[in-house]
């Protein structure tokens, strides 16, 4: 299930770092000082990997969709470039 806005203006920064996941790879890591990144985890020759995609709000979940299937080399699907229409 996708994160709304809403969900994301809502959280709240914790002791340690909390990650709320969007799904495909993408989540949104909430710092213990209070700072919002999106972030994109995927694997590159059998290890894991994670690109960080911008700040929220200076970048909304959809641009993180538009981003992620830049960072995997085009292997995202057209119901994911609808969310950009």
């Amino acid at each position: 299930m996708a994160l709304t806005d809403t969900e994301v203006r809502k959280a709240k920064p914790s002791d340690k770092p909390q990650r709320l996941f969007d799904g495909g790879g993408l989540y949104l890591e909430v710092s213990p000082a209070g700072g919002k990144l999106w972030r994109f985890k995927y694997r590159f020759g059998g290890k894991e990997k994670r690109q960080a995609l911008g700040k929220y709000p200076e970048v909304t979940a959809t641009g993180t969709v538009f981003r992620a299937c830049f960072v995997s080399k085009g292997a995202c699907h057209d119901s994911q470039f609808s969310e950009l229409q």
